[in-house]
């Protein structure tokens, strides 16, 4: 390899770092604004009346359902957690997806992502698709997930739960402690403030390896994927049949990806750039629940029978969710015609995102303060760290842990505990 191609090969790799950063750069206030919200939600918000109100498949619980997902966290390994736990304290299964669903499809951090980084358009759809994929599961869930199979899966779980919960540190007294703190004491405390915190800081830190994947890898696919390419991977010119093809085409890219919550919204914004249609995009960012990772946590959950009927209806839903998506949109003349061919800006300019960035740094400055902090206010009790993801979680809920060395530790998904038995020290040290 001469010189010259050695120089052209780092001048394209340092184009596409720069890519990726400045899509991030412009993307930063919005992020910043996200966690923030979802952390101080959190807090505030109890998780054990969200599992005593999921009990049935009713129009009111559905509805819990998802107004409950949309102020949880947007990570997709702490919803599949979270929708375990609330389906093994009572909660209908069905229920407990939908609530799955619309934490990370219907989450504020999502919406203002895609509104920054690709247009008004893409967080309408949001709100619009992620209603019509919750309506299609609570309808269709009831044929595919029998009581049979309802009741393999739970027997699966429980076996699960007996081999991993040989301790359990906290008891339900922190919980019921929890409960009776009501919401204007809570809002009135700076202890739960420092907790809302925390929760912010703990939501950014897990999710950022899937961050900085989606954005290194969207401005790779940004700067050095082919026109070409993209025509050979979705259909171009073929009317409906191409609307069909885009939809049924963006769950799949998803599934291969490995890169799910809102790390996808940065390859949503190159895949729309190299020619998908708007419905297969939606169809893509609603895919996060089936990342290849995610199938092998609904395996060990439920066992593979079930986690094959779930990952199954969820891909014929979240196509239908990007098709009719695409349909009302089309109709009401709302799709964007402009494709994104430069992903991020190309330099630093003083205009509204550069103001915004800095305002949301000194917000992001007082809120890593207050979760600093949170030991002296009064705050972080009953509360834990997974030291594998650095979610904060109650105890009292925790989806997993286990005793090492005297001290139990808790996580937020079974995914983690396992990582933790394997190399304990790693994570410690």
């Amino acid at each position: 390899m001469n010189v010259l191609a050695t120089t052209s090969i780092f001048l394209e790799i340092a184009r596409s770092l720069r890519e990726a950063f400045f899509m991030f750069w412009e993307t930063l206030w919005a992020l910043v604004l996200g966690f923030t919200l979802s952390g101080f939600v959190q807090a505030f918000v109890s998780r054990t009346t969200m599992q005593q109100r999921l009990g049935s498949r009713s129009p009111i619980a559905i509805f819990r359902a998802s107004a409950y997902g949309m102020v949880s966290s947007s990570c997709s390994y702490a919803a599949s957690a979270l929708s375990k736990s609330l389906f093994k304290k009572g909660a209908d299964f069905v229920t407990s997806l939908v609530f799955m669903v619309a934490s990370t499809n219907l989450v504020v951090e999502l919406g203002l992502v895609l509104l920054v980084l690709m247009g008004w358009q893409f967080t309408a759809a949001e709100f619009v698709g992620g209603p019509i994929m919750i309506v299609l599961l609570a309808l269709f869930g009831g044929l595919v997930f029998t009581a049979g199979a309802i009741k393999i899966a739970r027997h699966h779980l429980s076996q699960k739960e007996a081999q991993e919960e040989a301790h359990h540190g906290v008891t339900e007294e922190r919980a019921e402690e929890l409960e009776r703190s009501g919401f204007k004491e809570k809002v009135h405390s700076l202890a739960a403030w420092s907790d809302g915190a925390n929760y912010s800081i703990a939501d950014a830190t897990m999710l950022k390896k899937e961050l900085v994947i989606g954005y290194l890898v969207a401005g790779f696919l940004a700067t050095l994927v082919s026109q070409n390419v993209w025509n050979a991977l979705f259909l171009h010119g073929h009317g409906n049949w191409t609307t069909i093809e885009n939809a049924f085409v963006g769950p799949l890219i998803a599934i291969l990806s490995w890169v799910c919550s809102i790390g996808n919204v940065p390859l949503a914004a190159a895949l729309w750039s190299g020619g998908i249609s708007f419905g297969g995009v939606i169809a893509f960012v609603f895919a996060d629940l089936i990342a290849m990772p995610l199938i092998l946590v609904y395996a060990k959950f439920y066992g593979w029978k079930m986690a094959l009927r779930i990952v199954a209806l969820f891909y014929l839903v979240m196509v239908s969710g990007g098709l009719l998506t695409e349909i009302i949109f089309r109709g009401a003349g709302a799709i964007p015609t402009r494709r994104i061919l430069s992903v991020g800006t190309s330099h630093f300019s003083w205009n509204y995102t550069s103001y915004l960035n800095i305002l949301f740094l000194v917000i992001a400055c007082v809120v890593y303060w207050l979760a600093k902090q949170r030991t002296r206010l009064g705050g972080g009790k009953g509360y834990a760290i997974d030291p594998v993801c650095g979610m904060q979680i109650e105890q009292a809920n925790a989806a997993a842990q286990c005793l090492y060395e005297g001290v139990t530790y808790y996580f937020c998904a079974d995914r983690c505990r396992t990582r933790f038995i394997e190399t304990p020290e790693g994570f410690l040290h």
